[in-house]
């Protein structure tokens, strides 16, 4: 048999680098995701009004961008929608809110319909808002009140208050369903549709819980009746802000054991200033770099820092990265995922000349010093080795078996170092 050649080019021996590619797909914006000045509501319903009288709602205009916004001046579709409760042009700062009201005065019968545009120099420099409500001669449903004021409630707390719907005219009154609008207000009342006979009347409860200090409104609209109720309420004591991570989830994918990776995420406060008391993580794997805590994040800023997989040992790991702020009874939440990798060697020899079985493979930490790492023949001429570890210098050497067991010697050992 002839044995395998102990020349220094019988084993050849690849070092196969573990490389990923990691693509974090970030949620594509809405439509309008990037405009600076938002208006709440985005849109106005005013329902059914008697000619002559009016109707108002609030708005808030916002500015939810870095820079402060100008708004120039504001223009109306229709002469039967005014705004009121506001001096333009004026400076809006980043993050700051501006209420104002629009009145519905309708002056003859039948649904109409109109727009308020905003001329300012924000990166929407046209903010429109569309609106609608119908002039009758008679209001078949009426409200007491007709609008719902709350006057102050402090921010975080709830108070309501109750309206009662009437049935005014001869003929019954179907009510189909209840539409709210409005952010901190909530409406409950029976279940829909309900028919109201004349002189009948339904009791509607309204909750405000502002979200925020100072004034906001909403309304809920009465379909089937086409009646809208306003609500008011001002937010007292300290602004609550909203704390949130993007991305929310980070998938990391193949690591190699020993190396750590590295993703970039981004906290930010809306609503008010944020104050993270703390942060942790349910995996020693995964840490927060790059921020230390408390840490205070003013209202429409940002703070930046880096997620990071480091894993311990092979397979797939998960975790949560938590952040924890003053003001809010929720916590915000990054979830963590990754998968380790060992990293692995691959081995080449030169054929045997000879008839043979097969081949052995030895891996030791010194020359001539070696465990046979193949369970079975190799027929071929190259093997994988998975148990590396990294850090380590290894030496491999071959031998070759014949058809009755016999083995050759070792061939010329190759030193690897295991990254």
């Amino acid at each position: 048999m002839r044995l395998p050649q102990s020349s220094s080019q019988l084993l050849s021996l690849r070092v196969i680098p573990i490389v990923f590619l990691l693509t974090l797909t970030a949620a594509l914006p809405a439509v309008g995701a990037t405009d600076q000045l938002v208006c709440t509501p985005s849109t106005l319903r005013f329902g059914a009004v008697t000619v002559g009288q009016t109707e108002t709602q609030l708005i808030a205009l916002s500015n939810v961008g870095q820079t402060s916004v100008t708004i120039s001046a504001s223009s109306f579709s229709n002469s039967e929608f005014m705004l009121s409760g506001i001096k333009l042009p004026l400076v809006l700062p980043a993050g700051q809110s501006v209420e104002a009201s629009v009145v519905f005065t309708p002056t003859v019968k039948g649904w109409t319909s109109g727009t308020v545009t905003f001329t300012s120099n924000a990166s929407n420099a046209s903010l429109a808002i569309p609106m609608g409500g119908g002039g009758v001669s008679i209001e078949m449903l009426t409200a007491t009140p007709a609008s719902v004021s709350f006057g102050q409630v402090a921010v975080g707390k709830s108070a309501t208050l109750s309206v009662v719907l009437t049935n005014t005219h001869s003929g019954n009154d179907t009510l189909t369903g209840l539409v709210p609008q409005g952010a901190g207000f909530t409406v409950t009342g029976p279940a829909m549709p309900l028919t109201l006979a004349a002189g009948q009347s339904v009791k509607l409860n309204v909750t405000f819980t502002p979200q925020a200090a100072g004034l906001t409104g909403g309304s809920v609209f009465v379909s089937g009746a086409y009646l809208n109720v306003p609500f008011y309420g001002t937010g007292t004591g300290s602004t609550i802000g909203q704390l949130t991570v993007n991305p929310t989830s980070i998938n990391f994918g193949s690591v190699q054991v020993g190396t750590t990776s590295t993703q970039p995420s981004t906290l930010s406060a809306t609503g008010g200033s944020v104050t993270i008391t703390s942060a942790a993580s349910s995996s020693s794997q995964f840490k927060i770099e790059g921020v230390s805590f408390p840490l205070t994040i003013a209202n429409g800023q940002s703070v930046s820092f880096n997620a990071t997989f480091s894993p311990s040992s092979s397979g797939s790991s998960s975790g949560t990265l938590t952040f924890v702020n003053t003001g809010s009874t929720t916590k915000t939440l990054e979830s963590e995922a990754g998968t380790g990798t060992m990293p692995y060697v691959t081995l080449s020899w030169l054929a045997s000349q000879s008839s043979i079985a097969g081949y052995n493979v030895y891996r030791g930490t010194a020359p001539g010093s070696y465990s046979k790492i193949n369970t079975a023949l190799d027929p071929g001429t190259t093997f994988v080795d998975n148990s590396a570890a990294p850090g380590a210098t290894y030496y491999y050497a071959a031998t070759s078996v014949d058809s009755t067991g016999k083995e050759s010697t070792y061939s010329a050992p190759v030193a690897v170092y295991v990254p």
